[in-house]
């Protein structure tokens, strides 16, 4: 499953399978986030039973986090499961999507809202493909490495520090190992808890608010990664309230702030309220915040009394980069 986008830039790549005799039958999705809904799923799931589908059939993922998402949630539900491949193209799909087991598409409510825990096979993170990539991609991946970073590597994230401009210029070299550190560290978390049970809960951070804000805004405007850097921007609001050192909230915002997001469109308080309220990580007994503790030290969950979470945020909204540098 791949985009008409990515098979011109990246269609050679598959070449190998016609040489060992297995050429690919091409079903193409939408691109972006357009890619993951039921309308979609529906589809697909008419195009590989025509095409001849079995329950030993492959399914590969050939695209960014949205194509991951999608193939591996068609891949899940048809036949009772089919094993999916994933060879993502983008800085996303490749430390974050394509990692982990999470299968979804969208309801207009609610993102990822219908989804599944369904494993690839394999996954191979080719850096060669990024070099195509515009600076909003690559910002959106960075953002996830960041976050990962943030929680689990301290020198990861000074290497993001020193390296930041190389790697948002789409420089291959410098993205390889990157992305090395940030698969692993999510693969070792994946490793813990594969079902989000518990540990792995840790890299929701910055997706509570960041889900909202793609909700609210009908999957335009922002990126995944744009959504998700505001979300720890809002997160690391809460955390320095609540223990995190001046010093690490203040060097966090300002790397957040180097990717120079888009502004954030104004948005009412009470549509991000409704969208937060339909997150789907929430509980019968209410939402969890991921808030680091301090870079690299893990981080936890923290229930924000109702009143303190609206007056935060109807702050935050009014400013959204006001504790950012670099900010456009």
């Amino acid at each position: 499953m791949t985009s008409q986008t990515v098979l011109g830039l990246h269609g050679t790549a598959l070449a190998t399978l016609e040489a060992v005799g297995l050429p690919p039958h091409v079903l193409f999705v939408p691109e972006g986030e357009a890619a993951k809904s039921l309308d979609v799923a529906g589809r697909l799931w008419g195009e590989l039973v025509r095409a001849g589908a079995k329950r030993d059939s492959t399914l590969l993922a050939f695209g960014g986090g949205s194509v991951s998402d999608l193939t591996g949630f068609v891949a899940g539900t048809l036949a009772r499961g089919v094993a999916w491949l994933g060879l993502p193209t983008t800085l996303l799909g490749q430390v974050d999507a394509s990692i982990g087991g999470k299968t979804a598409v969208d309801l207009p409510a609610a993102k990822n809202a219908i989804g599944l825990f369904h494993h690839p096979r394999m996954v191979i993170c080719d850096t060669s493909f990024l070099g195509s990539l515009p600076v909003r991609e690559l910002r959106s991946g960075l953002s996830e490495v960041i976050k990962v970073a943030t929680l689990f590597d301290a020198t990861l994230l000074s290497d993001l520090e020193r390296d930041l401009d190389r790697l948002l210029s789409g420089d291959p070299e410098a993205l390889q190992p990157v992305v090395a550190s940030a698969v692993g560290l999510k693969a070792k978390v994946v490793e813990e808890d594969p079902e989000d049970r518990g540990v792995r809960g840790l890299l929701n951070f910055g997706h509570t608010l960041g889900h909202a804000l793609e909700a609210v805004l009908g999957y335009q405007y922002l990126t995944h990664g744009e959504a998700v850097a505001y979300g720890m921007l809002f997160s690391l609001r809460l955390a320095g309230q609540r223990g995190m050192s001046e010093e690490e909230t203040r060097r966090l915002q300002a790397l957040i702030g180097r990717l120079r997001l888009p502004r954030l469109p104004e948005v009412s308080l009470g549509s991000v309220l409704a969208a937060i309220a339909f997150d789907k990580k929430a509980r019968e007994t209410g939402l969890r915040w991921i808030l680091p503790t301090r870079i690299g030290g893990g981080g936890s969950g923290v229930e924000v009394p109702a009143e303190d979470l609206e007056r935060e945020l109807r702050t935050f909204l009014a400013e959204p980069q006001g504790g950012c540098t670099n900010g456009h």
